[in-house]
């Protein structure tokens, strides 16, 4: 006995009994893996939510503990011991300026180093690249030491912008080798329509490769940004004045000298210290996926 199936076209195709039951095992094993699949998904979501969840419900309940519990009374306190200059708006502002300006510092010589070596051929780009590679992974705990000597010989020890250009150029590699693999996809035509045209290199960069690229630069800078927000290590090292000291180090103050930790302050510090992540998120992220829609004119 057989099976007519009638495909798009309104041709039948004859099916053998036997291949009726191996398409119905097929599809039944692939409703199952994705069954599995969306539950695993879940779970892991559940597990990423307790964190984030013990925060919210933390930082309204004065009492709060290391467990994840409904507060018995809301309240404003924690919100209201942390509301001041010394505790949470200047080491946010240092945590800005570090941040931001190391970023920015990065980002601009990231682009200006991804692009000869995006474009260009020349000898010995295999073996900086290979350099890159390498130094992203190279953790910055083991240059430390040396990198401490080196700026207390130069006098920059305890100086905002050499913690700043510190931590852009130890973000560096990380940021070539993202913003390299965007540039690559950005069709080398349109550039030299531009050069026929009379456009420099620079003119180039600024008005047709970078537009092009900007969900690959929004990703690039997010990335970017989040790793030096909650990077403790270099500003501990390198500044020591307690008006300097960014979000990120202050806070063991929320730790009294015997141990015990103000909790609920420490949650409502946590929502206050997310917020310019989410907000970079937002103002970058509406352009992820968009930044190659141009790109599409040079096709066919």
């Amino acid at each position: 006995m057989t099976t007519d199936v009638r495909t798009d076209a309104g041709r039948p195709v004859t099916r053998s009994p036997g291949a009726v039951r191996r398409a119905r095992r097929g599809g039944s094993r692939a409703r199952t893996a994705m069954g599995a699949s969306s539950l695993a998904m879940i779970v892991i979501g559940v597990i990423f939510l307790v964190p984030l969840l013990w925060v919210v419900l933390a930082s309204f309940n004065t009492e709060a503990s290391l467990s994840v519990q409904w507060p018995e009374r809301w309240s404003l306190g924690n919100f209201a011991a942390i509301w001041n200059t010394d505790t949470t708006f200047r080491p946010l502002l240092n945590s800005l300026i570090l941040c931001g300006g190391a970023t920015i510092v990065t980002m601009v010589a990231a682009v200006l180093c991804a692009y000869p070596m995006s474009r260009y051929r020349f000898r010995g780009k295999r073996t900086i690249l290979l350099t890159i590679i390498f130094s992203t992974g190279l953790p910055i705990t083991a240059i430390m030491i040396p990198v401490y000597s080196l700026f207390v010989r130069v006098n920059l020890i305890d100086s905002m912008p050499g913690a700043i250009l510190f931590l852009g150029a130890s973000s560096l590699p990380y940021a070539i080798f993202l913003t390299k693999g965007f540039m690559d996809a950005v069709p080398i035509e349109i550039e030299e329509s531009a050069w026929t045209e009379g456009a420099g290199v620079l003119r180039t960069l600024t008005s047709i490769v970078i537009p092009l690229m900007r969900s690959g630069l929004s990703v690039a800078t997010i990335f970017t940004f989040v790793g030096m927000w909650g990077n403790f290590f270099v500003p501990f090292m390198l500044l020591l004045t307690p008006d300097k000291l960014p979000a990120a180090v202050t806070l063991y103050t929320f730790s009294s000298q015997y141990g015990q930790v103000a909790y609920g302050q420490l949650a409502a510090f946590s929502l206050f210290y997310s917020l310019p992540v989410v907000v970079l998120y937002l103002l970058l992220g509406r352009g992820l996926g968009t930044g190659f829609a141009a790109a599409g004119g040079v096709k066919g």
